[in-house]
């Protein structure tokens, strides 16, 4: 098919652009490192940056243990404010009850252990190879390839459809909340890069750089995600309009993220088909995947949702819905991010970033 094709050389574009996106950030290490003498591998004088012990605890703990609390005392502002409704049933309560607590007790510490036991298998001489990397430089380049390697999963479980419904249970809810932030099928959640990443980082001597990038992601991707609107003070505020541009471009907000979250793109502002950053949004705006309204949709989740049980959302396709012609049941349709009724249109992969 056309679409098809279009699509598929759209995504061989933008994978080339990645490529160099990628390298970036460590070529400019380079050059700085040749503009400047400075040759940390060989060993220096100079002491690696490192933030003020107390700052460094905050981070350590907002990493363990925080940074649940912070989501957790988000949800009960959001819950009390009513920004849920009554849309908050005991299916979707339990889901993202599921979600959010399992990947924290079990996926992620499991994956953790086996790769920290796995890799000096794999990596003998890789511990600690890295360290000599500076502290900025690291951050950098790790929040780069974390960020838009995630990029990539998410905007790919959105244009192949065979990886939709591995993806449609983070859409499938009709409220937005920081619970978003974690309602994920558990196959999709265990492939998720930055588990992994950060493991492996750690081993070579980057887990100090990884863990800020971790702490400020959660921090963005809970706050695109909640209901509570922080960006709008952005925009109704002239001389606030300034910052409103460069922040909006840059990362993900709750006007940019909801729009993705949307059930429907024919008002303007729901765009389910792009704004697919999770820390940086900086990548729809260079790949044209993205939209900027500064408003927020009226409506959201997925038109045709049958309200599947929670236990087949978050385990399929391990268990299947029980619901005849679900996605999610034996058989069940593929049928992609589109609504059943209508025929698939073409992906406006233009820019479509406002000015």
């Amino acid at each position: 098919m056309k679409v098809e094709k279009e699509i598929t050389q759209k995504i061989k574009r933008d994978a080339s652009i990645s490529i160099v996106l990628y390298l970036l950030p460590i070529i400019l290490m380079f050059a700085a490192f040749h503009l400047t003498g400075y040759k940390p591998w060989q060993g220096s004088n100079e002491l690696p940056f490192k933030v003020p012990q107390f700052l460094e605890g905050i981070f350590k703990n907002l990493s363990s243990w925080g940074l649940p609390v912070i989501v957790l005392v988000i949800g009960v502002i959001e819950f009390i404010a009513g920004l849920y409704e009554n849309k908050w049933t005991k299916n979707e309560s339990l889901l993202d009850i599921t979600c959010f607590v399992v990947p924290k007790i079990i996926v992620r510490p499991v994956v953790t252990y086996f790769s920290l036991q796995l890799l000096p298998q794999i990596l003998p001489a890789g511990k600690d190879i890295f360290s000599w990397v500076p502290f900025w430089w690291a951050f950098v380049i790790i929040a780069v390839a974390d960020d838009l390697t995630q990029y990539w999963y998410h905007r790919l479980h959105h244009q192949l459809p065979w990886l939709w419904r591995f993806h449609r249970t983070h859409h499938s809810a009709n409220y937005m909340g920081m619970a978003m932030a974690s309602r994920q099928n558990i196959i999709y959640t265990i492939f998720f890069s930055q588990t992994y990443l950060t493991a492996a980082l750690t081993y070579v001597g980057l887990g100090y750089a990884a863990l800020f990038v971790k702490v400020i992601k959660s921090f963005i991707t809970t706050g695109a995600h909640s209901s509570i609107p922080w960006d709008k003070p952005f925009y109704q505020i002239k001389w606030l309009h300034p910052v409103a541009w460069v922040l909006e471009r840059f990362i993900s907000t709750p006007a940019t993220h909801h729009a993705h979250h949307a059930d429907s793109t024919d008002d303007g502002v729901g765009y389910y088909k792009g704004n697919f950053g999770n820390m940086f949004f900086l990548w729809d705006v260079i790949f044209g995947t993205g939209i900027i309204t500064r408003k927020y949709p009226t409506s959201f989740g997925i038109k045709h949702y049958m309200e599947e049980e929670w236990y087949a959302q978050f385990l399929w396709p391990i268990i299947k819905s029980k619901k005849q012609g679900s996605e999610l049941s034996a058989d069940g349709p593929m049928v992609g991010d589109a609504v059943h009724e209508t025929i698939v249109e073409p992906l406006n992969l233009e820019t479509r970033v406002a000015s």
